[in-house]
């Protein structure tokens, strides 16, 4: 018998700073059986850091043909591919080929650091790519914020993300690896 997915709702309310986009989208979230909750949180922080009202959550994990999050045009061309994790070469020219505006974040810590010096000549050759990096201290911390019906508030600012709850929240930063020119 398959596993099925875990649904979560939440209600992510988006000030950002940088972008002056300020709005609040009720979300419905499903956790493939073999992604974990920081996996989710992690997809989660990437819409923030990315609102928009075209901005969508796909299959993700279970589908080689789509990202984790996507944005099209009217047109229904890709304007923007975002994958979370560590791709290998062939994903990445997949996704910068298909797509205008293609974002990798990276949220692993040490091993998102050997992926990096083994993909940064491949990656550098992509013009619209950008690679980002959190903090893999912070990404920890997201766990605290999960539960099946989630209230959020993300503040942005500075590059920085402020994600937190009633309970508490999180800081988080990226390192820039690499931005288109």
């Amino acid at each position: 018998m398959a596993l099925k997915a875990t649904v979560y709702k939440a209600e992510l309310t988006v000030s950002d700073m940088d972008r002056h986009h300020y709005h609040t989208y009720p979300l419905t979230i499903a956790q493939h059986p073999s992604e974990t909750t920081e996996r989710m949180m992690v997809r989660l922080a990437a819409f923030a850091f990315n609102a928009s009202e075209q901005l969508e959550f796909t299959r993700g994990i279970s589908t080689d043909d789509e990202p984790d999050l996507w944005t099209h045009s009217l047109s229904d061309e890709i304007e923007l591919w975002i994958e979370l994790g560590q791709p290998d070469e062939k994903r990445i020219r997949k996704a910068c080929n298909r797509s205008k505006q293609v974002i990798i974040y990276l949220y692993h810590g040490r091993s998102a650091q050997i992926w990096w010096e083994q993909m940064e000549s491949t990656c550098r050759r992509f013009r619209n790519l950008s690679v980002l990096e959190f903090d893999a201290t912070a990404i920890s911390q997201l766990n605290a914020l999960c539960d099946r019906t989630m209230r959020l508030q993300a503040s942005i600012q500075d590059g920085s993300l402020w994600l937190g709850n009633s309970d508490g929240s999180v800081e988080l930063n990226l390192q820039v690896r690499q931005r288109p020119e």
